[in-house]
């Protein structure tokens, strides 16, 4: 196993995540960017086959990049994002109330598993440029170098939610609004 002490090397550095969700009248995206230990970026674009909220673009791309990550080889893992909501959900800091934001919690916990290390931080819009420009790539291509790029696609969320009928109740206001 000649090998085998450079692959430990390479696990054992820690990897860095930047992620961006983007939700525009144009559809949903996102933008991966992983940096390798030895500074070298890897980027992946992916475009949702599905409509999504910002959020929810947020933890999509969270949780494919944390599923990558390991794939690509690192168990030590520093995720960095501009959300303030999913970064303190995950943090555990802010409850989770709506169905979707708690599933998409639990999706969190199966790659979290995999890491050795691993750590959610919260940065502002302007440090996290790279992956934020390139998730809007159909609008927002200045300041990022055009290259060949391979698109991620996902065709339904990770996460599906029930639908709830709400039925009106009738009060006095009713009959009066049936008068009229």
């Amino acid at each position: 196993m000649a090998g085998a002490p450079m692959e430990d090397t390479f696990r054992s550095e820690k990897w860095l995540l930047h992620v961006d969700g983007s939700t525009t009248i144009q559809g949903s995206g996102a933008y991966i960017v992983i940096t390798l230990s030895q500074g070298e970026d890897l980027e992946f674009p992916v475009k949702f086959g599905f409509e999504a909220s910002n959020n929810e673009a947020e933890y999509e791309v969270l949780v494919l990049g944390m599923k990558m990550a390991p794939k690509a080889g690192t168990r030590h893992l520093m995720a960095y994002s501009d959300s303030q909501l999913i970064v303190k959900q995950v943090e555990g800091a802010y409850e989770a109330k709506e169905d979707n934001m708690i599933q998409y919690l639990q999706q969190i916990e199966e790659p979290r598993i995999r890491f050795k290390s691993f750590q959610l931080v919260q940065i502002a819009r302007e440090e996290n440029v790279k992956a934020d420009c390139l998730s809007k790539l159909t609008s927002a291509l200045e300041g990022c170098k055009t290259r060949h790029i391979t698109i991620q696609h996902l065709p339904k969320p990770r996460v599906a939610l029930s639908i709830q009928v709400i039925s009106p109740i009738e009060d006095w206001r009713t009959h009066v609004i049936r008068w009229l």
